[in-house]
């Protein structure tokens, strides 16, 4: 076994937390969450010498990441998500936060959207990664993606009652505690 570069550590570490928001995405699970990106982590540090130096580590972890809770999912079957509640417990919304869409709602929607659509949103508006990488990542066609996309964002639209631009950004509790003017 090759040792492992000083770069390809540094870059792994740096990856973590996208990872994990990747993770918990697909998982809806903290706990679970951790457990697919150390299991990624594992498979990625075996196999750093099939990693290609010069191309996207970020996409290569999230590609394993990816296959590796594809084939958990196969091997459980179905089972029922957070069916403890511990993970909604966690998304209790503090009463000092103001705005017309909180962490909460935004959480609820994204839950309600195909996985396939979540997934390609969560990649592209949270993650980062190019409409490329994304495609690349989820073994489809950037056309596949774009659409994944664009029907993400219109259902989440939808689900949360937002039918124009000045519905986005601070409202107006948020403006005068800010001081930021409203556009």
């Amino acid at each position: 076994m090759a040792a492992v570069s000083q770069g390809f550590k540094t870059d792994l570490l740096g990856a973590i937390p996208s990872l994990r928001a990747f993770a918990v995405s697909l998982t809806q699970n903290a706990d679970k969450a951790d457990d697919l990106v150390q299991e990624t982590l594992v498979k990625a540090w075996d196999k750093h010498e099939s990693f290609q130096l010069g191309t996207n580590l970020k996409a290569w972890l999230f590609t394993i990441l990816r296959n590796e809770f594809y084939s958990q999912m196969r091997k459980r079957g179905r089972e029922v998500q957070d069916s403890d509640g511990i993970m909604t417990a966690r998304l209790a919304v503090h009463p000092a936060q103001h705005g017309q869409l909180d962490l909460k709602d935004f959480r609820d929607a994204l839950e309600q959207l195909p996985e396939d659509q979540r997934e390609a949103i969560i990649l592209i508006g949270a993650s980062g990664f190019s409409y490329e990488e994304a495609a690349e990542i989820c073994g489809c066609a950037v056309g596949t993606i774009k659409s994944r996309v664009s029907r993400a964002r219109t259902r989440l639209q939808e689900i949360l009652k937002i039918s124009g631009e000045d519905e986005y950004g601070p409202d107006a509790i948020s403006t005068q505690v800010t001081g930021s003017a409203a556009n």
